[in-house]
Parts: structure tokens; C-alpha cells; sequence
């Protein structure tokens, strides 16, 4: 299991192209427990309706193309989305998304049953669900509930230049190249995305935004 966190202030996502995101593409062999659960990047970022918030959680880095297609969701794996609304540190509400078939079900945001490493399914709080897009066909999205959900393959969207990085610790450079080169390019990870509207996270201008992913027991 790994967590991923940051801060989102509401107050600024009013700032037109403002993302902010997280990443780490591949824990340590040692501490991994299956590529379904590790996490590679986690964006939160205002929708195109200013009013909404969307959630990006991507999982299974660095698979390529051929890799891609037999990639899959874990049906014994749960993505959850922790949301920090009054800085406690401590989740208030959560999302949570499971697989059960070709499908992607989605739970919440609604508050957690119990905090901490271990969680519940809401299962009375089902807010939606959607076909999982397969790779290379189109995108299937849903609408449910006032919210909107994805969960498939996509273009790894991170960029980062790890040669120059490596080159850089090592002494032999000191910053980065513009345009850089992007190590990710042509790999992919899966995704699952949810956009809420803001009005379903509580009234506080700054929340606290960290994913996990949580294997059935």
C-alpha cells in the first residue's frame, strides 16, 4: 500500500491551467505489493466547469504499448481518495472506487467509516459507475449524480527527464535542458478519474488531497 499527499486550496483553482500533482512511478521491490497497487501519480485540479473538482489517480506505471493491453484493475484492490476539508490531517471524506467486472463502481465522497490504514466499502453511498475503457478503443465516460467518471489505460501525462536528472546528482550538469527529454513518453499507466462538484466537499476554502490503494482481507 502506498499513500500520496498534497495540499489543494479551492481558493486558487480559480487560477486558469492550475494543477497540482504528486508522483512517485515505482516504489521499491521490497516494499511493493503488486503493480495494481502501486500508485504513480495523484492530480487534483479544477474542472472545465469552474464549479467541480477533478480527481486523478494513476496506478501501473511504465507499461508500454504492448503491456498495455493486458494491463487490468484488481477486482481484490480499492483506489480510495482521502479529503482533508478542516486540516486535521485526517481524512473527512473519501472516495472510493472498486472494480467488479468491466466495470469501475464508484463510492462517495461520503465520510469514511474508519480512518487510517484500514477502511469499509460505503456501499450505501454508490454515487456511480463506469465501463472500463479498454486500450485503444475510445474513452467511456459516465455521469452520474452530478459527478463524471473514467477508469482505464492512458498516456502516462507526467513529464520528467531522469537522464538529466541522474546527470545533474552526478555532477556533470547543472539544470535542466529546455525542452528536456521525457522518460515516460510512450509508456502508459492506468487512470481512474472523478469529477465532483465542489459543493460535495464542504464549505472550507483549502482541503487536504492524498490517494491509497487498499488490498481486501
Amino acid at each position: 500500500m502506498k499513500k500520496t499527499k498534497m495540499i489543494l486550496g479551492l481558493s486558487l483553482v480559480a487560477i486558469s491551467g492550475l494543477i497540482l500533482v504528486a508522483a512517485d512511478h515505482i516504489d521499491a521491490p521490497a516494499t511493493m505489493s503488486g503493480d495494481a497497487l502501486d500508485i504513480t501519480d495523484v492530480y487534483a485540479f479544477q474542472g472545465q466547469n469552474a464549479n467541480n473538482l477533478v480527481f486523478a489517480v494513476n496506478t501501473q506505471g511504465l507499461l508500454s504499448p504492448n503491456a498495455t493491453g493486458a494491463a487490468t484493475f484488481k477486482d481484490n484492490v480499492m483506489v480510495e481518495i482521502n479529503i482533508d476539508n478542516n486540516g486535521d490531517n485526517v481524512e473527512d471524506l473519501v472516495i472510493q472506487a472498486i472494480k467488479r467486472d468491466d466495470k469501475m463502481y464508484f463510492f462517495g465522497p461520503v465520510a469514511p467509516g474508519t480512518t487510517g490504514t484500514s477502511s469499509t466499502v460505503k456501499t450505501a453511498a454508490a454515487s456511480g459507475s463506469v465501463t472500463i475503457s479498454q486500450y485503444g478503443a475510445t474513452a467511456l465516460t459516465a455521469e452520474q449524480n452530478g459527478m463524471k467518471f473514467f477508469a482505464g489505460p492512458r498516456d502516462d501525462p507526467f513529464f520528467f527527464d531522469l537522464g538529466q536528472f541522474q546527470a545533474i546528482l552526478g555532477g556533470t550538469a547543472t539544470g535542466f535542458k529546455n525542452p528536456g527529454t521525457d522518460t515516460f513518453a510512450g509508456t502508459n499507466v492506468m487512470s481512474i478519474v472523478v469529477e465532483v462538484p465542489k459543493s460535495m466537499l464542504g464549505s472550507s476554502s483549502t482541503v487536504g488531497v492524498w490517494a491509497e490503494t487498499k488490498k481486501k482481507q
